[in-house]
């Protein structure tokens, strides 16, 4: 188990789903943590909540990644608050799946893009300026990146910029001693668009047939514990890197 004792953690749409997964983590493990919401206040603050329940430390802040000044606002809070940053995790994303290219609208694209793309650029451009030497840089991207999947190409493509930004800023911010590192899951069950199915849906029956381990859907936890290890001593020498979280599948 890492020991994030006295960090500083930033995890940016973490309300519910893989995010929340992660920020309950780095509170478990001593940090303090920042959970950013865009709208749904309500099941952040819950989250809020549930940390201090347990014992840990943290507060929601309201920003839209998509929007760079209140990038800016959600990590000023972070450091007046708790007077430094060590982790972030750019994990806030929009996702549309089974909606074949030649039917995507210039509307979803934008969407897509702002939120996608260029949230997870100045999110990533942003915490860098102000992360402490020896911090940490995770961007939550997605399996589809890796493999094409029909009913994907918009999602899959605004996902693919911040994954080649990861390699990039891993060169450029290695002198200071920080990794950036990006986790690509697999379909997981509970989070995005797959919020509200289940583990006993047959969706997820089918896609847990083609996970070799486990026989299983991917959970929130999955991606946390990849989360855990990326952010702690045992992976101060890794950067630059895409950890494939798929169950053993190749997508």
């Amino acid at each position: 188990m890492s020991d994030l004792a006295g960090k500083v953690a930033v995890v940016t749409g973490s309300a519910r789903g893989v995010g929340k997964a992660i920020a309950q983590r780095y509170a478990r493990l001593g940090a303090s943590v920042v959970v950013n919401y865009s709208s749904d206040e309500q099941n952040a603050r819950r989250t809020v909540e549930e940390i201090e329940a347990a014992g840990g430390d943290a507060i929601a802040v309201q920003a839209d990644i998509a929007t760079p000044a209140e990038i800016d606002r959600l990590f000023a809070t972070a450091v007046e608050t708790y007077g430094s940053l060590d982790i972030v995790v750019a994990n806030a994303g929009v996702e549309i799946v089974d909606e074949p290219v030649l039917d995507a609208t210039e509307e979803q694209f934008d969407r897509l893009f702002a939120i996608n793309s260029k949230g997870a650029f100045f999110t990533l451009q942003k915490a860098a300026k102000l992360l402490t030497d020896g911090g940490r840089l995770i961007n939550i991207g997605s399996s589809s990146t890796v493999s094409p999947v029909p009913g994907t190409g918009l999602y899959s493509s605004s996902k693919t910029a911040s994954r080649q930004l990861v390699r990039v800023l891993a060169l450029e911010l290695g002198p200071r001693n920080i990794t950036v590192n990006t986790i690509l899951p697999t379909v997981i069950a509970g989070a995005g668009v797959f919020t509200q199915v289940t583990e006993d849906d047959e969706f997820h029956q089918v896609n847990a047939g083609m996970r070799p381990l486990g026989g299983r859907p991917g959970t929130p936890e999955d991606v946390a514990d990849a989360a855990e290890y990326l952010a702690g001593d045992l992976a101060a020498w890794v950067s630059g890197q895409a950890l494939l979280v798929s169950g053993g599948a190749v997508q």
